[in-house]
């Protein structure tokens, strides 16, 4: 470990002491309605309930399934069912407690043992090493300064929520006519996908034949994936064809301002090509659209077409289970938009989106830097680098 100040010391956790104790079994015929959350192996309640086997503030570890040790902190009561919990006692700080276990959350979630079920149990728990001081003082005052983090993580993320919320709303309202700008009282007009993309606008990835791996190559045309449409950006990815292969399948190539779609999986994520890119293809995973920009403005379609009410129309769930894919081409191309025949109305509609877009993005930008601030305080001040006391 590294250094700490020498009135710290090095030990485990059963060292301290703390009890880690099991949860208890919990039945079917026991989950009566409640509100009192039950804590199983996720990283959120499993479910609610009427009674509960702990109060006051708990550390819990999620005890099996894929985020086995997985460590979190809830104040109240609850219903310890899949997980290990330690209580608050007298003679530490149970915040101080999960903000250590928190530090050491990826080494906690390494005591995993067992093949398709893993587990995290008390025992290993016990044996995770820690820098720990033992004044009290020092404690409260680490937890309260991390805690002022938390709290306004919190209501960062309770903020964007909130926006988000409103932003769908306004989405609802200005998409479907139900609230019109001042200014604007033209007439809106149902229309196919197709008739608002330019001549061989809409183009489906080529075959999986046309791309085996044998073709590509360290260096060329890129090649974009799914993942370019999924994470919105065009850097991702390291898959190349040279210029005869680049020349057969010029059919699919992108231009700036085409939109492209994923077609399996995650299915519907769009993403506009931006000025600056590596010249090259789709894959079969995506499709391309060019839209003529004389019908439909290029951000009110992107809004457009990431609306939850018009993406329901080109998901193919007709098969059931998880795995749901777009729906044929032929269909996708006579999907209806319902829009307003005034491109400066599109263009009003999508500025007010974008603005509320912009206002999420610079609070999901400032709450990551919060993170990121607080990840370095939890490290100067677990170790010690930094005195509060």
């Amino acid at each position: 470990m590294s250094d700490y100040p020498k009135d710290w010391e090095e030990v485990k956790l059963g060292d301290i002491p703390i009890q880690i104790k099991k949860g208890d079994l919990i039945t079917k015929k026991e989950r009566a309605n409640g509100n009192i959350p039950v804590i199983a192996g996720g990283k959120s309640p499993a479910y609610y309930c009427n009674r509960y086997n702990r109060e006051g503030t708990t550390i819990t570890v999620s005890a099996s399934g894929a985020n086995a040790g997985y460590v979190n902190l809830f104040y109240g009561q609850i219903f310890a069912s899949d997980c290990s919990t330690i209580k608050e006692d007298c003679s530490y700080c149970i915040e101080y407690i999960y903000y250590l276990m928190a530090k050491e959350q990826e080494n906690i979630y390494k005591l995993q043992t067992g093949g398709a079920q893993p587990h995290v149990h008390p025992k290993d728990i016990e044996k995770l090493e820690v820098i720990y001081s033992r004044n009290i003082e020092e404690q409260k005052a680490i937890a309260d300064t991390l805690m002022t983090f938390d709290k306004h993580i919190e209501n960062l993320e309770k903020l964007i929520e909130k926006k988000k919320m409103i932003r769908d709303g306004a989405v609802e309202d200005l998409m479907t006519g139900k609230t019109r700008l001042d200014g604007f009282d033209g007439e809106w007009e149902e229309v196919k996908l197709e008739d608002v993309c330019n001549d061989n606008g809409m183009v489906r990835g080529p075959f999986g034949g046309s791309l085996k791996k044998e073709y590509f190559v360290n260096k060329g045309y890129k090649v974009y994936e799914q993942r370019n449409a999924i994470y919105k950006s065009v850097d991702i990815g390291n898959y190349y064809i040279d210029f005869n292969k680049f020349k057969e399948l010029k059919r699919f190539k992108l231009k700036e301002n085409d939109f492209i779609i994923s077609c399996s999986g995650t299915i519907g994520e769009i993403y506009q090509i931006p000025k600056k890119f590596k010249k090259g293809i789709i894959n079969q995973a995506l499709l391309k659209i060019s839209i003529n920009t004389n019908l439909c403005d290029l951000t009110f379609f992107k809004n457009y077409f990431s609306w939850e009410k018009f993406k329901s129309k080109i998901i193919d769930d007709t098969q059931g289970g998880a795995m749901k894919n777009l729906v044929g081409m032929d269909k996708f191309r006579k999907t209806i938009l319902y829009i307003p025949t005034d491109i400066k109305e599109q263009r009003a509609i999508a500025s007010i989106l974008t603005s509320m877009d912009h206002e999420i993005e610079n609070l999901e930008n400032e709450k990551a830097k919060i993170e990121k601030i607080k990840a370095g305080a939890m490290d100067d001040l677990l170790t010690g680098r930094v005195r509060l006391v």
